[in-house]
This record gives C-alpha cells, structure tokens and sequence, in this order.
C-alpha cells in the first residue's frame, strides 16, 4: 500500500451515490473544498441502479419534511446542476385494491393530514379510472401524489457529479475506504492509493457504512440487500403515472419510449465482499404477476433485461443521518432502505446545512445514530422494501 498523504480538503465524503454527491454539492456552493471517495464508479449500486422514483407518497412520518424539502429541489433540478435528471412530474399512485385497503388508505391520509401536510390525496375508483384509464377494474381508489414522478437515476447522479466538480470537488474513483481513524483535528482515511485526510469525514457509503461506523465503536443494525429490477420491451403508451400498491410489493412505470420498469420487493442475493448483487430470475415472477393482475394485456409481454444493486437496511427502518455520537466532525447519510434515490436533494442540503453551522426548521433527530447507542434497545426487523 502506498502510505503517501494525498491532497487534504475542508470535507472528505466517502461515497459517490446521490446522498455523497448532493452533500458535496452543496459544501461547494458554500465555498467548502470537498473530495469525494467511491470505491467502484459514481451511482454503481444503490443510487445508480434503483427505480428511480421520485415519491413523497407513503414515507415514515418522521422522513415527510425532507422528502418535501426534496421535492422542491427536484422541481428545480435544471436550476441546481444543469440538468433535469430526466425528471418527470407525472404524479404517482398507490392502488387500492378492496375495501380493507381502501379503509387502510383513508387512514394513512388522516394520519398526514393530522400532522399538518395536504400533499396525499385520497381518491375514488372513478379518480383512478380517470387518471390510468387501463387498469383492472377490480381497482377501488387509492392515495394520489400530483408532483410525484421519476427520474433516471444514473443521469441524475452524473449530473450530480459534474456539478460538484464545476465547484472544484475531486472525486475519487476506485478508491474504496479501507480504514477511518481521527488524529488530532484531522480525520484521516487509508485507500489503496494513500491516505487522504480532511477536518470533517461525512460517512455516505451505503451498505458499506457500517463498517466503517464499526470503526469508531458506533455500530449499526444494518444488512445489505441486493435489489433487483427488470426492464421490458416496449408497449404503446397505457401508464401515464408512477404505481404503487397497498396490498403487495409493486413499483411500477412506464418511459417515454414504451419500456416498463418493474420492481417491489424484489430481493437477490449479495455477493458481500465483492460488491456485487446477483439478479435471481426465479424471485421476478412476483412482480410480473402482480403487473399482470393491473394490466391482463401485458400477459405476453417480453422482459429486456434485470439488473442488481446493493442498498443498506436499517433494522427500524429508518435511516442514519447526521453526527456521530462518539467522535467530533463526524456526519453520517446511510441505510435508506431502498427508499433513498428521491430524499438525497434534501438531505445532501440538510446535512450540508448541519456541517457549516446553519439552522433549519427541518430535524434529523429522528435519524441519529445516537439512537442505536443503548445495546439493549430492540430494534425490529425491517418490514417493508418499498422501491418506487
């Protein structure tokens, strides 16, 4: 290993998804001096390879004021890095498909709409006729988002990087973070290719955060997943929204050009240690029966292609963001749960925010890692892989 000491910066961010990029980002319209660290290439796992959702519809409570923060930025993303991401703003819905998920649905809207936000939308079989006009007719309602949509997710974190790299961050491919240690009022991080040192280390590495939180005695009930994707060949137009389901695992879009994406609890294996998420043809049947329970005509339909990333899951289902809990100059913004690619604007902007000092009206206590610090504390199981 080389023990050489590289270029030193104000911030050292060790991931390139969304969450690294956006935290970058925004340190750098501050006039931070930022390098970023990716092991493997820009958005390779997670960030990169997800449905590409843009969706407010259905979040944790605790995750609804950063995935509306979010929202605005996505509405202006062309004015924040030059490019629209190939966003579009088409609404999402999430069906209902017989009267206890309707009544489940009624409940959730009350729920948001007790806490203050007017952003979910109940509506009726007819509402949801009106709005996908081919879909099964055994559908009863559903909860509506109007600027809901999706993005393509490689092209938005590209457009991520190149923004960040305009203000002078360094990005530094294949250069996976081997060890975290902090010396003096440095933090320092060991690469194959040397050590690379910072006053402040943000922690956005995905399933590979826990390790390095491990690292400082700060542990994280954290697993990775492989999840997967499949694309189809293309069919007339016929789906002009996002879907999602109540009842079962869906994630659901169809592109300009005919192609449907389809996704939803679509679990693979993970090959760990070498970074890699194995697509298992076996596990798709799921979700293409639950697409063709929603649209009989797509029976026939042939898939193009699956691919896999890996995400991190948090045992409470939350994720982590914000400092550390044992060390200074520390900040964390990992384990989304598959449900990250749509909240990374507003939490780069946030965990930015929180880095130089600045107030928002906008919490992170909900995500802190300080709440694992008790080792008796239960944490359930993850319960829900929600990827559209």
């Amino acid at each position: 290993m080389d023990n050489s000491t590289c270029p030193s910066g104000d911030v050292l961010v060790i991931g390139g998804g969304i969450h690294g990029l956006s935290t970058a980002l925004h340190l750098a319209r501050a006039g931070v001096r930022v390098t970023v660290l990716e092991a493997e290439y820009c958005g390779r796992h997670a960030s990169g390879v997800n449905a590409g959702g843009v969706r407010t519809l259905g979040r944790k409570v605790e995750e609804i004021p950063l995935s509306l923060s979010s929202s605005k930025l996505w509405h202006g993303l062309a004015d924040l890095v030059d490019d629209d991401g190939g966003f579009v703003s088409c609404g999402q819905l999430k069906l209902a498909e017989n009267a206890d998920e309707l009544e489940e649905c009624r409940k959730r809207v009350q729920q948001v709409q007790a806490l203050g936000f007017d952003h979910e939308l109940l509506i009726d079989r007819e509402q949801v006729f009106e709005i996908i006009p081919s879909i099964s007719r055994h559908v009863v309602g559903g909860i509506w988002v109007k600027d809901d949509g999706y993005a393509l997710p490689f092209r938005t974190v590209t457009a991520f990087r190149r923004a960040a790299e305009k203000l002078g961050v360094k990005v530094m491919e294949n250069t996976p973070a081997l060890h975290i240690d902090q010396v003096g009022t440095h933090w320092q991080v060991k690469t194959a290719s040397g050590t690379y040192q910072a006053e402040h280390l943000v922690v956005a590495a995905g399933a590979w955060a826990g390790q390095l939180a491990e690292q400082i005695a700060e542990p994280v009930p954290v697993r990775p997943e492989g999840l997967m994707l499949m694309v189809t060949h293309r069919v007339a137009p016929f789906c002009p929204t996002v879907l999602g389901a109540t009842g079962r695992a869906l994630s659901f879009k169809q592109f300009s050009n005919g192609t449907v994406v389809i996704g939803g609890k679509l679990v693979g294996s993970v090959e760990f240690a070498a970074r890699h998420g194995e697509v298992e043809i076996n596990r798709l049947s799921t979700s293409a029966r639950t697409v063709t329970d929603l649209f009989p005509h797509l029976r026939h339909l042939g898939v193009n292609r699956a691919w896999a990333g890996i995400e991190a899951f948090v045992a409470d289902d939350l994720p982590v963001i914000g400092g550390s809990g044992k060390a200074s100059n520390l900040s964390y913004s990992f384990g989304f749960c598959s449900a990250g690619f749509q909240m990374g604007l507003g939490v780069g902007k946030r965990l930015a925010q929180e880095i130089l000092g600045e107030t928002s009206p906008i919490s992170l206590a909900p995500f802190s890692i300080k709440r694992f610090a008790n080792p008796m504390t239960n944490h359930p199981s993850v319960q829900a892989v929600d990827q559209y």
